[in-house]
């Protein structure tokens, strides 16, 4: 086996191996910037929707490190800073607009309960619109539902009830109750 040459390193240390995260002597290292600006950009905007740390790491496939020094940077700081005041801005513009709007529908369906005959279909319906989507109160019309399909033999199934009988049973769920013996 050969050994290393001692060398120096940047800072004046003695290194005995190649330090292979530098770039070769004589050779300069350079990074793409557009593509680093926008992998910060959308580091950014997921930060903004609310995505964890974790969660932009996975989807960008980068380390959970990564997606922090580029939220904690000065310039991170203040990009997200900005892009909250702009959310934040467009938000109460329309919580304004659902205001003005609010007290329209509720005039129209006044006028509908006293029986005015002058109220149309699309007065209603546009006040429905304005009342339950614009203005939120409507109940949730799209769910989101996940299920898993078991293919089992008899055999399976009838090991499955049994498993579950005694774990019922261990924990108390079930109490095995004997009937009082008939007199005859």
């Amino acid at each position: 086996m050969s050994e290393a040459v001692a060398k120096n390193s940047l800072y004046g240390f003695e290194m005995r191996a190649t330090d292979h995260r530098r770039a070769p002597e004589g050779e300069r290292k350079t990074h793409d910037i557009k593509q680093l600006w926008q992998r910060s950009h959308e580091i950014l905007r997921l930060a903004t929707l609310g995505y964890k740390y974790t969660e932009i790491a996975k989807l960008l496939n980068i380390t959970p490190a990564t997606v922090s020094s580029t939220l904690n940077s000065e310039l991170g700081k203040k990009k997200i800073s900005q892009l909250r005041q702009k959310r934040d801005g467009e938000t109460c513009d329309v919580m304004k607009e659902v205001a003005r709007l609010l007290p329209k529908a509720i005039e129209t369906y006044e006028k509908i309960l006293d029986g005015d005959q002058n109220v149309t279909k699309m007065m209603k319906e546009t006040a429905d619109t304005i009342s339950m989507d614009i203005g939120g109160y409507r109940a949730p019309t799209k769910t989101q539902s996940a299920s898993a399909h078991v293919y089992m033999s008899p055999e399976d199934i009838a090991d499955f009830k049994k498993r579950g009988i005694a774990a019922a049973r261990a924990s108390g769920m079930i109490v095995d109750v004997k009937p009082k013996e008939i007199e005859e």
